[in-house]
């Protein structure tokens, strides 16, 4: 994360003369100096010179634009900047932006205040002139106010920048493809030219036989060292290390590929594994969990989706991973969902020390599979979906808890997560299936609904969010109406 910057901007003018410029200027260095201390940022925040003019509003967004450490901007009218003077600069500005409002100091002095304090303190009005101008050009915005110095001002700047991240991650990311979607399956299809607009994701093919090719030429001294890994990190709970020693070398011949292409993410299908013994399951689950994001049956619009939201929680505690709604226990009273996916959830999940086991799987046609076994921890959590509407993104946002499993389902041999639905199980259901949300999501300890909510309006998409709140009649309402403002955009 601290690779990243986002750039500190204060706006004045020249009406108050340099003596007040000078203040502004020493002030916007100790809150920019006090972000960049602080914990609960994760990212580097590097203060920027006062502009006073329109030009140097323009040339600072110009520089934002083509820094590639650059990840957005944070605005703060210490005084006075008439909003006109910010038009030319954000027409330009291609970066994520946040607007905060503060004041540097936390109470008013009251027998220090005079008119100079006046002129030099004026966020409650400077910020208002502000932000009429990001309002009236319709700019996608994170809005924070409150004191510098509060916690949950810097958290809920914190929380943004990982979004911010997430943003820019989404713009240099790269999808490799073995295999196409699963056959007939409706809600893995997608514009990949729209994707690629809208997120900046270059979504490509690569040949089975390609990769069977890798796989190949994987060398016995690669395996060992590998297996040793898994021996330390997981429960080596099989005899048939043949099985693990497989997954080990599809493990390398993947991450080569991905590497070499520069690819974050990638997806296969269980009806394309033309040469390969197994279907990756070990493989991918450990790929995720160094943080490539992955998508079953071809689903490349989960597996960018992964990706990107594993790089905006790095470093927090938690896990995210590629899920599927799989059952329900459907107990009156306390109805529960079953996530899972026959082979593909990422260990980061895990409660306990995963268990590598093998097991036959009833499709593909190949070898039994080794793949890591666990259950998830409890704990609140989200789980989001992207679908393609046709002419637009939409983004669906369930908040729900993750539960002990109830049973111990000693005959499932899968990666699992139980977990209750908000606002219920039967409500929040029938609102996922209104919204066209797919059977494929990603499920999220540690991202926030709040935080998709950031992403989908800086990406300019769609956002739904099913909460305890929501209920059947509000979000039909909510459909229509969001269905008519976007095909009027």
């Amino acid at each position: 994360m601290k690779r990243y910057e986002f750039w500190f901007i204060t706006g004045s003018q020249h009406l108050y003369g340099p003596e007040t410029l000078k203040q502004v200027a020493e002030h916007s260095q100790i809150i920019a100096k006090g972000f960049d201390a602080s914990s609960l940022l994760p990212c580097s925040v590097v203060y920027k010179p006062v502009v006073t003019t329109p030009d140097q509003i323009t040339q600072i967004v110009k520089e934002a634009n083509y820094d590639d450490k650059c990840a957005g901007i944070i605005t703060w009218m210490h005084t006075f900047s008439p909003s006109k003077m910010w038009i030319n600069g954000f027409e330009l500005l291609q970066k994520p932006y946040c607007h905060l409002h503060t004041q540097f100091n936390r109470q008013i002095p009251n027998e220090g205040i005079d008119m100079d304090f006046m002129n030099l303190n004026q966020s409650a009005h400077g910020d208002r002139e502000h932000g009429f101008i990001g309002t009236r050009l319709r700019m996608p915005r994170k809005v924070v106010a409150g004191y510098w110095e509060d916690e949950d001002v810097q958290a809920k700047i914190g929380s943004w920048m990982r979004t911010a991240v997430g943003v820019m991650v989404s713009k240099n990311l790269k999808v490799m493809r073995f295999g196409d979607n699963m056959r007939q399956v409706a809600v893995t299809e997608g514009d990949k030219v729209e994707a690629q607009k809208k997120f900046g994701w270059q979504v490509n093919t690569m040949a089975v036989g390609d990769l069977v090719k890798e796989i190949n030429a994987v060398t016995d001294a690669q395996v060992d060292a590998l297996i040793k890994e898994y021996q330390e990190k997981y429960i080596m709970n099989t005899d048939n290390l043949d099985a693990v020693r497989y997954q080990a070398k599809e493990e390398i011949a993947i991450k080569k590929m991905l590497d070499e292409a520069g690819c974050g993410a990638y997806t296969n299908t269980f009806e394309d594994l033309y040469g390969m013994e197994q279907l990756p399951g070990l493989a991918s689950q450990r790929l995720m969990e160094a943080g490539y994001g992955y998508g079953g049956e071809g689903d490349w619009k989960v597996s960018a989706l992964t990706h990107i939201m594993k790089q905006m929680s790095e470093g927090l505690e938690g896990g995210t991973a590629f899920m599927e709604d799989y059952t329900y226990d459907l107990t009156k009273g306390n109805e529960l969902s079953l996530g899972a996916h026959m082979l593909e959830v990422c260990p980061t999940l895990a409660a306990d020390k995963p268990r590598i086991e093998v097991h036959p799987l009833g499709i593909g046609g190949k070898s039994d599979p080794a793949r890591l076994v666990f259950e998830g921890h409890p704990g609140k959590a989200i789980v989001v979906s992207l679908v393609d509407m046709g002419g637009r993104f939409r983004m669906i946002v369930q908040d729900v808890e993750a539960v002990k499993p109830i049973y111990e389902m000693p005959n499932l041999p899968v990666a699992r997560v139980m977990w209750k639905a908000f606002p219920d199980l039967k409500t929040g259901a029938e609102c996922w299936i209104l919204a066209g949300g797919a059977h494929h999501t990603v499920f999220s300890y540690t991202v926030t609904a709040e935080q998709m909510q950031d992403f989908a309006e800086i990406m300019d998409i769609e956002f739904v969010h099913i909460t305890k709140d929501t209920t059947v009649e509000g979000l039909k309402q909510l459909l229509f109406l969001q269905d008519i403002a976007w095909k009027l955009k």
